[in-house]
C-alpha cells in the first residue's frame, strides 16, 4: 500500500486528493523506490492548474523527481540492488510514497548527499546544462543573463557557467534574495524592477551579450532579447510569468499575458544574426542514455551540492506547491516522505 496525491481532473490545487492505494509488482526493467523526498518544480504547478500540454488531464499523479531508497528490483536489473540510495526523474507520479520505474532512470545519490540533495539534483541541473551546453554552445569569456537566479535552476546554470569562466548575471524578482547569492558567484546581480533595462546596460558595461537564460516570457524577456548581441542567443525553457499564484489559473490574466507577450520576426533574427531556442526537459525524457550522459558530465564537474532551500513534510505537499507559486523561495523546494 502506498500514499498517492492523486489528480482526479487538472485545473485546481483542489483536485489535488491524498489517497491510499495498491502498487503493483515491478516489471522485468523496473525498480520499486521507496520515496524519501520529492523535489519540486514549475512545470508541477503547470502540470496541477491544467496548463501543461505534456501531462494528463485526469486522474494522474504529478510529480517529476525524487529520491528514495530501492525497495525491490525486476527480474531483469543488474545494475541496481535493494537498499540502494537512488535519485531519479519520472514523466509524472513522483508525488507519493512509492513507486515503480525503468531501472535506466535512476542513479546512486553520492554518499555524502542527503535524500533532500539527491530530490534537487536531476531537473535542475540537466535543465541547466542542457540549455547552456548543447543549446547555449558557451564558450570561456561569454557573458550570460541568468533569469531566476536564485532558483535551483538559476543556481546550478551559474555554476555550470563559472567552470567555463563565462561572465554571469543574475536577475531576481526581488532584493529579498539578493543575500542568498553572495556565495553562488555571480558577477553581478540585479533585481526586476521597473527599471530592469537600466539596470541590465549598467551592468553590461562594453560587454556584449551572448546568451540569455530565460525561465520568464512576457515583457522582461523582450527586454533582454533587445540587448542580446549578434550571433547571441537566446534559450527558452520556462514561463513563470504566466503561473497563477492561487489555487485555479486566473484565465483573464493569462489572457492579458498572451496577447501581450513578444511576438519575434524570423526575418529580423535572420538579419540581426540572433536566435532563439525553446526546449521541454519532459520531451528528452525518452532519450534515457543521452540524459544519463549529460547526468556523468554534470557530476564531472564537481559542482557544489544541490541548495535546497526550503522542506516540508509529505502532509504538507499542498503548502509547498503554493510557496513555489509564491516567487519567494531561493533554491529549491522539497517535500520530504
Amino acid at each position: 500500500m502506498r500514499k498517492s496525491y492523486r489528480i482526479t481532473k487538472a485545473g485546481s490545487l483542489n483536485n489535488l486528493v491524498l489517497v491510499d492505494e495498491e502498487l503493483d509488482c515491478p516489471a522485468d526493467n523496473e525498480v520499486t523506490v521507496d520515496v524519501r523526498a520529492i523535489g519540486l518544480n514549475f512545470a508541477d504547478v503547470f502540470t496541477i492548474l491544467g496548463l501543461y500540454k505534456a501531462a494528463p488531464k485526469s486522474d494522474f499523479i504529478p510529480g517529476i523527481e525524487f529520491s528514495g531508497v530501492i525497495r525491490q528490483t525486476g527480474k531483469s536489473v543488474a545494475d541496481h540492488s535493494v537498499g540502494e540510495r537512488v535519485m531519479g526523474s519520472i514523466r509524472f507520479g513522483a508525488f507519493t510514497s512509492r513507486l515503480n520505474i525503468d531501472s535506466t532512470y535512476v542513479i546512486k545519490i553520492p554518499e555524502e548527499w542527503s535524500f533532500e540533495e539527491g530530490a534537487s539534483f536531476i531537473v535542475q541541473s540537466l535543465t541547466a546544462y542542457y540549455a547552456l551546453v548543447r543549446l547555449g554552445d558557451i564558450k570561456r569569456e561569454q557573458t550570460v543573463l541568468i533569469h531566476s537566479a536564485a532558483g535551483g535552476v538559476g543556481m546550478y546554470a551559474n555554476r555550470i557557467a563559472k567552470k567555463i569562466a563565462a561572465y554571469t548575471i543574475g536577475s531576481v524578482g526581488n532584493s529579498s534574495k539578493l543575500e542568498a547569492l553572495k556565495g553562488e558567484g555571480y558577477d553581478r546581480v540585479i533585481v526586476r524592477d521597473g527599471g530592469f533595462r537600466n539596470r541590465l546596460a549598467e551592468a553590461l558595461g562594453e560587454r556584449k551579450l551572448d546568451i540569455i537564460l530565460d525561465s520568464l516570457g512576457g515583457k522582461i524577456q523582450k527586454e533582454s532579447f533587445d540587448f542580446l548581441a549578434p550571433s547571441g542567443r537566446m534559450v527558452s525553457y520556462g514561463a513563470t510569468d504566466f503561473a497563477s499564484a492561487g489555487s485555479r489559473p486566473n484565465y483573464f490574466r493569462l489572457a492579458r499575458k498572451y496577447i501581450g507577450m513578444a511576438r519575434y520576426d524570423s526575418l529580423n533574427l535572420i538579419e540581426s544574426n540572433r536566435s532563439i531556442m525553446g526546449f521541454n526537459l519532459i520531451w528528452l525524457y525518452s532519450q534515457s542514455e543521452m540524459l544519463k550522459g549529460m547526468i556523468r558530465e554534470i557530476l564531472a564537474l564537481r559542482l557544489p551540492r544541490p541548495y535546497v532551500g526550503q522542506v516540508l513534510p509529505f502532509t504538507r505537499l499542498k503548502d509547498a506547491v503554493r510557496l513555489l507559486q509564491s516567487g519567494k523561495t531561493v533554491g529549491k523546494v522539497v517535500v520530504t516522505v
